[in-house]
């Protein structure tokens, strides 16, 4: 539960200008910044002491959001950033670029639902990332995760760039849902509560290891059963709840927050820094598959594996695999078949 602390005081807003590290002066790039998600996240990241330049991007609207933020009695300065032609400007030095932006769900809609258009916003990202932040740290938000993170892979390859150990799947929500959910059944303190979820990010490829979970708790099989269907299902729940209004935006901002901060205070040199991400792997028989990560300065310093799977997890693990091998080819061919 290092991390945890650390990201919560973050969040909390330290004394501006009270570093955790003495080398806290991150630029960070926030890429679809005008939109549900977009705006709290930048929100959220404008109150740590962890960022002293913000960029804010999108196609719309962001010069009024980077205003509104910059008046903001934190010291992260804020640019916004409008449209195609000033996205080079918006990366250039960047450290970290988390990219929220595309379309949201509706009812009715999977997360594969919005491929065809969040597939070509997260090439075009991506791509001007290779050209003006090749090493930066890429956290893509934009769904289904399972295809724009091999999508983001394979624009960076293309450019002769590619990073694995820079490139993350926000999958943190998944965590987030999981530790709130099993406080609220055990009564603790959701604070205090680290849930691993592996797999992907979508459905069923949402694997929940409750069998891992600190502190222990367990259930009856059918509770179980019900809790990990539930945080498989968390984001229809709130796409549901919200009629037609979008999807998850505000837990979304403050999960992607979290993974941002963890990185960076990995980044400035803290130890035991662990997050779950969906990343290229080799854990398994599938090429990217989110697991627990030690963080690094340079990324991803040690992919911390599975760990030992309960018989019930094991079968939720090969469950999954052929869906969330069709949903990374979906995202390779993507790419394989586009013009850059």
């Amino acid at each position: 539960t290092l991390q945890r602390s650390s990201t919560l005081t973050a969040l909390k807003a330290l004394t501006p200008g009270t570093p955790i590290f003495p080398q806290n002066h991150a630029r960070v790039a926030v890429l679809g910044a005008s939109g549900g998600i977009g705006q709290p996240l930048s929100l959220l990241l404008k109150n740590s002491p962890l960022v002293s330049q913000l960029s804010l991007y999108d196609i719309a609207h962001t010069p009024g959001v980077a205003a509104d933020l910059s008046h903001i009695e934190t010291r992260a300065k804020v640019t916004g950033h409008l449209g195609p032609d000033q996205l080079g400007a918006a990366l250039k030095g960047c450290d970290v670029v988390v990219i929220p932006a595309g379309v949201p769900r509706k009812p009715g809609m999977t997360r594969d639902d919005l491929f065809n258009t969040n597939a070509t916003i997260v090439a075009t990202l991506s791509d001007a990332c290779a050209r003006f932040c090749p090493e930066a740290m890429i956290c893509v938000i934009a769904n289904p995760v399972n295809s724009t993170i091999p999508i983001t892979s394979e624009v960076m390859k293309k450019h002769g760039v590619y990073n694995p150990n820079r490139v993350f799947g926000v999958t943190t929500l998944d965590i987030v849902r999981a530790n709130t959910f099993v406080a609220e059944l055990k009564g603790l303190d959701p604070a205090r509560v680290n849930v691993p979820v592996i797999g992907g990010h979508a459905g069923k490829t949402i694997i929940p290891l409750i069998s891992q979970c600190t502190p222990k708790v367990e259930f009856p099989a059918d509770e179980l059963s019900a809790l990990t269907e539930r945080i498989q299902d968390a984001g229809t729940e709130v796409v549901k709840a919200k009629a037609g209004a979008g999807s998850a935006t505000l837990s979304m901002a403050y999960a992607g927050a979290r993974f941002t901060f963890s990185l960076l205070d990995a980044m400035n040199g803290k130890e035991g820094v662990v997050e779950c991400a969906f990343i290229r792997s080799e854990e398994t028989e599938c090429k990217y598959f989110s697991t627990p990560l030690l963080l690094g300065k340079n990324g991803i310093e040690k992919n911390l594996g599975l760990g030992k799977l309960s018989a019930f997890e094991e079968k939720l693990v090969a469950e999954c695999m052929a869906e969330l091998k069709t949903s990374i080819k979906k995202g390779e061919d993507f790419v394989a078949n586009m013009k850059l």
